[in-house]
Formats: structure tokens, sequence, C-alpha cells
């Protein structure tokens, strides 16, 4: 399997790149609606895309995720043709990592129901009932980073 390489970044330097993954997953795959896809989170929000480093060279973006400043990890996308090959992983597995170094004990996402045993693997636990959003069954999952404060 292609290495992964994850790159943090804001909306305001990788806007485009952002966009152009989001707007393939979330609206046209998934017909969320373009005006509720970019939101007042974005400007604010840490961002990272994945790059698969393969040879022959760049292949472009390959997937994106979002955490907020509470730790609010969301608008993960993976292009279809990068699918299975661990960007999914590198992307969750490095918006885990800012919350950690933010010192954040909990991270949460809004999760679509048929990805709950992905974000699973990686320790979050479902809450809650299901729920809509954008036309898309989602339940809410958190999960503790177990980082302990000095007293």
């Amino acid at each position: 399997m292609p290495e992964v390489i994850l790159i943090r970044t804001s909306y305001d330097e990788s806007g485009a790149s952002i966009f152009a993954i989001r707007n393939q997953v979330f609206v046209i795959e998934q017909s969320v609606p373009l005006e509720i896809e970019i939101d007042e989170l974005d400007p604010v929000a840490r961002h990272v895309l994945a790059y698969l480093d393969r040879p022959g060279g760049d292949c472009g973006p390959a997937g994106t995720g979002r955490i907020t400043i509470d730790g609010k990890i969301g608008r993960m996308a993976v292009l279809s043709e990068f699918r299975g090959q661990g960007v999914g992983a590198a992307i969750l597995d490095g918006l885990i990592r800012i919350a950690i170094e933010d010192g954040l004990d909990t991270v949460s996402l809004s999760a679509q129901c048929h990805a709950i045993a992905f974000y699973e693997r990686f320790g979050f636990v479902a809450e809650g009932p299901v729920y809509q959003e954008a036309g898309i069954d989602h339940r809410w999952m958190t999960r503790s980073l177990g980082i302990v404060e000095d007293s």
C-alpha cells in the first residue's frame, strides 16, 4: 500500500483543494446541498489534506478532514479512487493528534451510520439515537483521549 502523507493546513491556504474533495464526495456523490457544505467553521477550523506517495509523481490530494477548537472532527472525505488505501485512517489519526497536541481530553464527531464501524476501530463510541443530517442517517460519537491534567 502506498504511504499516506498528511499536510496540516487552513481553509485560507488550501480552500480550493478542500472544497474540490468535499464537493465531489458530499455534494456530487451524497447529494448534500452545496449551501450547507461550506460553513462558518471552515475559516477557523484546522484542516488536513492527505496525499498518496505514488511512483510517478503527485496525484493531487486524496482526502481531507477538519477539527474545530472544541474537538469536533468533521468533513472527513476521501475521493472514491483512493478509498481502501488507508487515507481515511491517516486523516482521522492526524486530527486526533492535533486534538492531543491542543490538550483536549475528548473528541467527538457526527458519523454517517455506514461509517460507525470505521470510527469504532479508533476508539470512538456511538451515543444516542440515529438522526438525520443533510438527509443522511448519523450517530454522535465520542472518544476519550486519556489526557490527565496536573493537579
